[in-house]
């Protein structure tokens, strides 16, 4: 799908993984030397930072994602996505060889999930083919993770980012199990840092100390926001100024996939329009609790939705 030349600049900028996420749902999880059976299956466009920035722009905001899809039907059907969902395609790479990216993830009858990714093309981005006209201008760059090699060209990108432009960051277990030292050259960086308990754990290496003091020593560190999301029970948060814990919404449960993602979209949503961190995290929960009233983006609120809410 062809974009017309034009001067589009996207408030938020995702840098992450494109995936198709290909979804079962099955009557249970299987573990070792089990088996279960699938009753359903679903195709449907993903990707951590894709499914944020989606999210972002159906709440009304300009939005545009780096990332790599390959000249095949799961490409085809990731940048399809991104236009009809008014996202800046601008910033796509496209390879001549090699496969898009899949997420391969089975959901129980709780909304439970596990997956298996298949990076395809998305390990293999490098600096040169990213424009840094296209992000000059943006106010928030939101990271996610990738697999393999990105990860390098996300430093780098660092270096080229103006001053003024916010960075997010949602690492995720893959980035997390890097450890804190290979990733601080983006958390030296990072502005908001949206992250789960479990995560925030691995990253300091630490079970024991209360949740409080492991984010004051990430904001003693330099990090001007750290969210904790913490599933069904809401979401922990702090800045230099506030501190604030938010229940999370009762709904009902179909696909917890991207759940995440989606109260990153709200969070984000709400700190361009200057709410404070409470009342961010509010809107965040609601968001995702929207979310995951079905399979991947179909339950995701409109700006209408969200106005009604608000």
């Amino acid at each position: 799908m062809e974009i017309l030349d034009m001067d589009l600049n996207a408030e938020v900028i995702g840098f992450g993984a494109l995936n198709v996420d290909k979804l079962y749902s099955v009557e249970n999880i299987a573990c070792k030397d089990e088996e279960s059976f699938i009753k359903k299956e679903i195709d449907t466009p993903g990707g951590s930072a894709a499914n944020t920035i989606v999210g972002l722009s159906r709440l009304g905001c300009s939005t545009s994602i780096i990332g790599k899809i390959a000249e095949d039907d799961d490409g085809d059907l990731i940048e399809y996505n991104l236009a009809i969902n008014g996202v800046y395609t601008n910033n796509l790479i496209y390879s001549e060889t090699g496969a898009t990216g899949k997420c391969l993830g089975f959901v129980d009858d709780e909304g439970e999930r596990c997956l298996y990714i298949d990076p395809g093309v998305n390990d293999d981005i490098k600096i040169g083919e990213i424009n840094p006209l296209n992000i000059m201008r943006c106010k928030i760059m939101h990271y996610t993770s990738f697999v393999g090699d990105s990860f390098k060209t996300q430093i780098e990108l660092l270096e080229k980012l103006n001053d003024a432009v916010i960075l997010s960051f949602d690492p995720g277990m893959l980035y997390v199990q890097k450890g804190f030292d290979e990733l601080e050259p983006i958390l030296k960086r990072t502005n908001i840092l949206l992250i789960n308990e479990s995560e925030l754990r691995l990253l300091c290496n630490n079970n024991e100390t209360p949740l409080k003091d492991l984010v004051i020593g990430l904001l003693d560190y330099g990090i001007e926001t750290v969210v904790v999301k913490q599933g069904s029970k809401g979401v922990y948060a702090m800045d230099n100024s506030q501190e604030c814990f938010v229940e999370s919404f009762e709904c009902d449960v179909v696909d917890t996939t991207g759940a995440g993602d989606s109260f990153n979209s709200g969070f984000l949503y709400s700190f361009l329009q200057g709410y404070d961190l409470e009342k961010s995290c509010k809107i965040g929960n609601w968001v995702a609790s929207k979310s995951i009233e079905g399979f991947g983006m179909d339950k995701f609120p409109s700006l209408k939705d969200l106005m009604e809410f608000i």
